[in-house]
């Protein structure tokens, strides 16, 4: 991923944004040479992330073990006009463009299908987005035997992480004033993810 140097996201924030995401798009190439992307719910501690998917999915069949993967994880986006630049109105000189939080993490996979290394990975996942509600859900409220069922209907996924790149566009290249204007205009809009963009520039 291109990223100029305004526009680089911090490790902790990388890992921030990911965590608030909570799924990314994970692309392998198979042996037809074809790239395949499935969207996955994720779990990144330290240099490992944990996902899993349906085994229905033929997905997980075209990966070998130890291959390379690609897993890109993205935050709010929105289109800006160039009505909103404050230099519209004094010279003109502006064209649209589009703002986006996103998140790249490159490293090599491992399919599992361990029982325990699934119910762990589902246990901590339900656990974590659970966690704010105030009555969160576990998976020990559902009989042991419906969780064995639906284990057995998914495989997971592991990634080494080797390395990764966090980007923010946010008018970092534009003026005060035309940053100010972008804030403004994408609070109009009336869509949440613009409100969203709208956010992370202040």
């Amino acid at each position: 991923m291109y990223v100029p140097r305004p526009n680089e996201i911090p490790p902790d924030d990388a890992r921030a944004l990911v965590a608030e995401v909570g799924a990314g798009e994970l692309i392998t190439v198979g042996t037809d040479g074809f790239p395949t992307a499935t969207r996955l719910p994720l779990l990144w501690e330290g240099d490992r992330v944990r996902l899993h998917m349906a085994i229905a999915n033929p997905h997980w069949r075209t990966i070998a073990d130890d291959s390379p993967a690609l897993l890109v994880v993205t935050g709010a986006e929105a289109y800006l006009s160039p009505s909103f630049y404050a230099s519209k109105r004094e010279h003109g000189r502006v064209v649209p463009t589009w703002n986006y939080s996103a998140v790249q993490l490159r490293g090599r996979i491992t399919v599992h299908q361990d029982a325990g290394w699934l119910g762990e990975q589902v246990a901590d996942l339900t656990d974590l987005n659970e966690s704010e509600r105030d009555e969160p859900w576990a998976v020990s409220d559902a009989p042991a035997e419906f969780i064995a069922q639906q284990l057995r209907a998914i495989v997971g996924i592991e990634m080494v992480v080797a390395s990764f790149t966090g980007k923010a566009k946010l008018s970092q290249n534009r003026s005060d004033a035309d940053r100010a204007g972008v804030v403004e205009g994408l609070l109009t809009t009336g869509r949440s993810r613009d409100a969203e963009v709208a956010h992370r520039m202040r």
